[in-house]
Order: structure tokens, then C-alpha cells, then sequence
């Protein structure tokens, strides 16, 4: 009896699963790095938001009609580097004196995904953009959802930032550099926020609680030019020059000096044996007190 009964419940529940599946429900789950956005509804009705389905989650079947969309949870960046798999080329800026610089770098960040604010980004900007994922790999959407978001205000950022320093400063002081990117930073925080509009994009470590957090920023430092770089090549090389010349005048005016005070005191032909002997070209013998010195004509 009991064998039978198993029977028909095993049956029973293949007949619901069949017949569920039939009307065009699918399943879904979440892989690590991913949450979803699970919306239920139809052609014959309106579309309301169901839940969030955490990363590592099992399997949740969608209604016919149903439809979810997936979004990173974890770290992602915003590549402005210009290498072939980053988001952007690297961003044009013009220094205090008007010089073009290159700047190229990355913004580190987390999408915030606690549940009402991913459901939020995803209804204003997930939907606009197409932004989010298509299997596991990030779609064009989302490209262009960071190049408005994240390109537009890191531009607005560093030409601001820039237009307080000047080219040479920014592409050899240290010390001005890092003026240079602390301001960047600040700037670039705030402008993505209010681009963005809320604290959609957290610090790297975010983990959907707690406090949001800033972006982190990588630059590197300003590239101007090929041509002036050349020159400031040139202009470093002729300095260099122009010390070493400078330090061989010092030394011929130190040694006229001495040689005037040598013609002052031995007068010229004591000046000039005087050299003679510290150049090795005459042969002093010392004689002792008193005692005789033969001197033999050298034989020519």
C-alpha cells in the first residue's frame, strides 16, 4: 500500500512540475558575483517587482510572462586606460598654461545592491541603458552606462582640477601630482553622485550594507605631448650643460686667482718655477744646512 501510495505521489508532483513548466515558466539562480531583479507579469497585466535573488541562490522559477535581470555584486572598474579591453580611451585635460595632457586610469567600485536601491538604479538607469548583464559576460549597455556615469564626471573632474597647475609641474613634480589627484578625487566623487543621483556606486569592498562608501580612484600622471616632452628633454640636457660649463669657469677663475697671488708674492719668474715644481717638471733636491751641492752640466 504504502509502495502505491509513493506511486501516485511521485506521479502526482511529475504531473504539477510538467504542467507548471508547460505553461512557460523557467527557472533561474545566481552565481556568486550576481544578483537579479525578479519582475512578475504579462502581455494582460501590469508589471510589479517581485524580489532581489541573492548571489548563490538555488533555483527560482519565473511565472509565464516573468522576467529577471542580473547585475554584478562585487568589485567591477571603469578602465579608462585605452588598452583593448577597457571601457574608455584615456581622458583629454588642458593644464593652468593650456597644454593637452593625456590622463589615463581606473575607478574601482561596487554597485550598490541592497534591494531597493538596485531596484531603483535598475528602473531610472538599468532599463534606459540596457546595462544589465547578459549571461556572464557585461553587455554594451553597460558600457555606455559608465561612460555617461563615470567618464562624464571624472572628464568634468580633472579639467577642473587641472586648470589650478601648470603642464610641467603635473608631468615632473611628485608633490604637485598628488595635490593634483586628491583634488581629482574630490571632484570626481561628487560629480558622479550627482550625475548618478543617489549612492548607486560604492567603495570596492561594499557588500549591499552598511555605509556606501567613495569610489576609488587610480591615475596615472598626465602625459603631455610627445613634442614637449622632447623639449623639456632638451631643455634639462642644456641646463646640465650650462652647470658643467659653469663649474669648469669657477675652476679656471679659482686657478687665475691663485696664480695672481703666486705673481704677488714670488713675482712672475717665481710664479712660474713655483708651477713647475707642483707640476713635477723641475727636480727639487734637498740639501742639509750647511753642506755643499755639486752641480754637473748635463751633457747635451
Amino acid at each position: 500500500m504504502r509502495i502505491v501510495f509513493r506511486i501516485v505521489l511521485l506521479a502526482v508532483i511529475a504531473i504539477v512540475v510538467l504542467g507548471f513548466l508547460a505553461t512557460g515558466c523557467t527557472k533561474v539562480s545566481t552565481a556568486p558575483d550576481e544578483v537579479r531583479l525578479h519582475y512578475a507579469g504579462g502581455p494582460f497585466e501590469a508589471i510589479k517587482f517581485v524580489k532581489c535573488v541573492n548571489p548563490s541562490s538555488g533555483a527560482t522559477f519565473l511565472g509565464p510572462g516573468d522576467t529577471s535581470y542580473s547585475y554584478p555584486f562585487g568589485q567591477r572598474t571603469f578602465d579608462f586606460s585605452g588598452t583593448e579591453d577597457s571601457e574608455s580611451k584615456p581622458i583629454s585635460i588642458v593644464s593652468k598654461d593650456n597644454v593637452e595632457m593625456q590622463v589615463a586610469g581606473s575607478a574601482t567600485f561596487t554597485l550598490n545592491t541592497s534591494c531597493e536601491t538596485l531596484r531603483q538604479f535598475h528602473e531610472k538607469i538599468g532599463l534606459k541603458y540596457r546595462s544589465y548583464f547578459e549571461g556572464d559576460e557585461s553587455s554594451d549597455g553597460w558600457r555606455r552606462m559608465l561612460n555617461f556615469y563615470f567618464k562624464q564626471p571624472l572628464d568634468r573632474a580633472m579639467d577642473a582640477a587641472s586648470q589650478e597647475f601648470e603642464w610641467k609641474k603635473l608631468f615632473n613634480d611628485p608633490n604637485v601630482k598628488q595635490q593634483w589627484e586628491a583634488r581629482v578625487g574630490q571632484l570626481a566623487r561628487q560629480f558622479i553622485k550627482e550625475t548618478a543621483g543617489a549612492d548607486y556606486f560604492c567603495q570596492p569592498n561594499f557588500a549591499g550594507t552598511g555605509e556606501c562608501g567613495d569610489v576609488v580612484l587610480t591615475i596615472q600622471k598626465p602625459e603631455p605631448p610627445q613634442s614637449l616632452i622632447d623639449a623639456l628633454a632638451a631643455e634639462q640636457a642644456a641646463k646640465q650643460q650650462n652647470l658643467a660649463q659653469q663649474q669648469i669657469n669657477t675652476k679656471v677663475k679659482t686657478e687665475m686667482e691663485s696664480i695672481k697671488d703666486l705673481v704677488a708674492v714670488l713675482g712672475p719668474q717665481g710664479a712660474i718655477l713655483w708651477k713647475a715644481i707642483q707640476d713635477g717638471r723641475v727636480q727639487v733636491v734637498p740639501v742639509p744646512q750647511n753642506g755643499s751641492l755639486n752641480i754637473t752640466p748635463q751633457a747635451r
